[in-house]
């Protein structure tokens, strides 16, 4: 057992390294262009599957409540936490379009939506981030392995270049806790 540790962890530094290496700068460009959205009254709109579900109400719980500084909410939706949306949708369109069908009720010009994929192919997704571009959204994929198809469909593109989904989804809340500091900083930090 302790050799299993051992080496998970030592993935798990290993990717993190390189996030650090490759990802440094795309990482404070979505620091800046979130913070200048939610400064000028946008929001964030963010989704993903399964564990990336999980992923994007993490996200949006950090934005309206707070990460380190008392502050005021910043408006953030999480597209994956309303089951009766989730299944009219599903139910109605298909499994593919309930991220889509919420993107096109509640986006509008200027928000960012942030789309999360350890494959970086989930569909639902991608036909959402697609449509967000169409509205004048500024879009975002956390993606993993090479990006898959969502990374061509984004203006950002965090890709976490790994094929181990538990490290991609490490990588993908190292990523949005730096957001979100970032965020506060630009944001509230005394002037």
């Amino acid at each position: 057992m302790e050799g299993t540790i051992r080496l998970q962890l030592q993935s798990h530094r290993q990717v993190i390294e390189t996030i650090e290496q490759q990802l440094t700068y795309a990482i404070a460009a979505v620091g800046c262009l979130l913070a200048e959205a939610l400064g000028s009254g946008k929001k964030l709109l963010v989704m993903g599957n399964g564990g990336s579900a999980a992923d994007a109400q993490h996200f949006a719980a950090e934005m309206v409540g707070r990460f380190k500084l008392e502050r005021r909410g910043l408006p953030a939706i999480a597209l994956t936490t309303d089951t009766s949306i989730l299944t009219a949708i599903g139910n109605d369109y298909g499994f593919d379009m309930i991220f889509r069908r919420q993107v096109e009720a509640l986006a509008t010009a200027g928000d960012v939506v942030v789309g999360i994929s350890t494959s970086g192919s989930s569909e639902n997704v991608r036909a959402a981030l697609l449509l967000a571009g169409e509205l004048g959204c500024r879009t975002v994929g956390l993606l993993g392995k090479d990006g898959g198809t969502i990374k061509e469909c984004v203006e950002i593109a965090l890709t976490v270049p790994s094929h181990d989904t538990p490290r991609v989804q490490e990588g993908h809340i190292t990523i949005i806790h730096i957001i979100c500091d970032l965020v506060e900083k630009e944001l509230f930090r005394a002037r």
